[in-house]
């Protein structure tokens, strides 16, 4: 079965992250298309990026970034659960990706992202071209939150019509491309 990593990508206190990527697992379970690994960024607790050799070289100096290798290695597909900050991608995810090269080669990645009016759009819209430079793809179908703060009551995300809507046609299109990947890796 294809191993789905899906990634939460903001590490701030009092985030909001946490609760819509607790949502998104469950449906993704339900889906049945693949073996969920919950991934929390903050659980890594990376330092901003200190490794001395190029990712590419994988020939990583420090545990941290061994232990991140094998999560991220072990992934056929990636959903990240993002916000934007800034009209960019969390500095946290960014500095997630920088750590490695290989590991994201030939996959296929997704996102929920969620935030105020955008939605966490513009940040989607920023890592995409980073991400394609070690050939991770980006694909169209994307679960979107606008006013996030409106479905979040006690810790627990409630999603609308439209955010349920939207994770069956993501996860389809994941699967077939994880899949596909998988054949050339």
């Amino acid at each position: 079965m294809l191993r789905l990593a899906i990634v939460t990508a903001s590490t701030r206190p009092g985030r909001n992250g946490a609760a819509v990527a607790k949502w998104f697992a469950e449906a993704a379970r339900a889906h049945g298309g693949f073996e969920i690994v919950e991934v929390d960024l903050a659980d890594h607790d990376l330092p901003v990026y200190d490794e001395p050799k190029h990712p590419r070289m994988q020939d990583y100096q420090h545990e941290h970034t061994r232990r991140w290798s094998e999560v991220i290695g072990a992934a056929d597909a990636f959903v990240f659960v993002t916000p934007e900050y800034n009209y960019g991608p969390t500095p946290a995810l960014l500095n997630a990706f920088t750590y490695l090269a290989k590991e994201w080669g030939r996959k296929v990645c997704g996102f929920v992202s969620y935030g105020g009016v955008s939605g966490g759009l513009r940040g989607v819209q920023a890592i995409k071209p980073i991400f394609a430079t070690a050939n991770l793809m980006c694909i169209a179908q994307q679960v979107t939150i606008p006013f996030v703060f409106e479905q979040l009551k006690d810790g627990v995300f409630t999603p609308t019509g439209p955010n349920t809507e939207a994770v069956g046609p993501m996860l389809d299109e994941l699967q077939a491309w994880a899949g596909a990947l998988k054949t050339i890796r």
